[in-house]
């Protein structure tokens, strides 16, 4: 039995060491506290006695911390050690969660929302850095990937474990499980994370990254190539049952093989970072933009929209490591801030697609066209991978000579 126990705990640390464990957990812990709300929803706005729709601004509020948090929290943290750094952000989070569990009134939760929201983007650019930074070389994305599975599994797993909390022990105790889980991360981060001094250099020079044409392309290429995909999924539950023809109860295990998709893509995507970064993130949107002109034309058919549900979600999360770690590698000096920044133009990313998807169904052709509509945005984002992997194939410039593209 020991034996075996011993075996087990050695494959699982050969698959995922405990220090990238440790930093997928909290990942884990800070995604299930974003996405619990969905499922408790009803029941906070009955346990305050506001409306559902003011209930729904709490999703914002904690939308809105991780976009003004991610560049201003990290931009005022930079020159901190790593550890004191990580401790601070993941007792913020639980502090907000334990608010949030106990706030009295609609205001106060309000504010422990968007308090928890914070230090999201913050902490997943730190994770992010120190994954990179401990991983062997030409195997940084697959680092990248699996500290992002936490965020996979927050989705999949910790919300609906956390919405079945929330319905029988009330919506109080799921934000409470929240702030448990999300402390027992940082135990592990702070017994299996090795201590990492704080980066040297100037707030200037870290600011002055984000004029560089490579930085400013890696950014623009997660914003636009996720839009697309995000615009669907933000609408994904009306158009399987107006579009695709299903019935309200299968939308949750349609939900789960999306999720199933998302983690098989998460690992995928680095694997095939790790091996050609942007051939890669070029052939990945490519194939994502036809798989939604696709899912436009036999999205009416189950039996094949239910494969491509798993297929879309596969895609979706295959993109993700190889952008944030092309945001990495054109940071440079600056990979923590740059990498929140990209957290935070996500998030910006996401509230547009979710404005842009109710104005094509109410003022555009309707429901359906949102597919159409997603694979144009991606294929945008295709352009912009393709325009990067010109630039990379480019010759380099003869010594003394400035490039043609170099410069803002």
């Amino acid at each position: 039995m020991i034996v075996r126990t011993i075996r087990v705990r050695t494959i699982w640390s050969v698959c995922v060491p405990l220090p990238l464990l440790s930093l997928m957990l909290v990942v884990f812990g800070l995604t299930t506290g974003e996405f619990v709300i969905a499922g408790i929803l009803p029941d906070v706005a009955a346990g305050l006695a506001v409306p559902v729709p003011a209930a729904g601004r709490l999703v914002t509020a904690y939308a809105l911390g991780m976009i003004v948090g991610g560049p201003v929290v990290t931009a005022l943290t930079a020159r901190l050690p790593r550890r004191p750094l990580v401790t601070g952000l993941v007792a913020v989070s639980v502090l907000a969660n334990l608010g949030s569990a106990v706030a009295p009134g609609y205001g106060l939760l309000l504010a422990a929302r968007f308090a928890a929201g914070l230090v999201v983007a913050t902490f997943f650019a730190v994770a992010i850095a120190t994954a990179v930074s401990t991983a062997p070389e030409g195997r940084q994305a697959s680092a990248v990937a699996k500290v992002a599975l936490g965020m996979n599994l927050g989705i999949v797993l910790g919300t609906p474990l956390g919405t079945l909390v929330g319905q029988h022990l009330g919506w109080r105790a799921a934000f409470a499980a929240v702030a448990a889980l999300t402390a027992a991360g940082l135990l592990m981060v702070l017994r299996f994370v090795p201590a990492s001094p704080a980066p040297t250099g100037s707030m200037r020079g870290e600011l002055r990254v984000f004029k560089g044409r490579d930085v400013q392309l890696a950014l623009a290429l997660t914003a636009v190539g996720n839009v697309g995909v995000v615009t669907v999924f933000s609408y994904i539950a009306p158009l399987l049952t107006g579009v695709g023809g299903f019935g309200e109860g299968a939308v949750p295990a349609l939900l789960l093989l999306y999720g199933a998709g998302a983690v098989a893509g998460n690992f995928l995507g680095g694997r095939l970072a790790d091996r050609a970064l942007m051939p890669s993130l070029a052939g990945l949107l490519a194939v994502l933009a036809a798989v939604l002109v696709l899912f436009w034309a036999a999205g009416g058919v189950r039996i094949l929209a239910v494969p491509l549900v798993f297929v879309l979600g596969l895609l979706a999360f295959a993109i993700i490591p190889g952008m944030q770690t092309r945001v990495l590698t054109a940071a440079g000096a600056a990979p923590t801030l740059a990498v929140a920044v990209n957290a935070s133009g996500f998030q910006t990313a996401a509230a547009f697609a979710g404005w842009l998807g109710g104005a094509v169904i109410d003022h555009g052709p309707g429901l359906r066209s949102l597919y159409l509509v997603g694979a144009a945005l991606t294929a945008a984002g295709l352009g912009i991978a393709l325009y990067v992997l010109r630039r990379d194939r480019r010759p380099s410039p003869e010594p003394g000579r400035r490039p043609e593209h170099a410069g803002t």
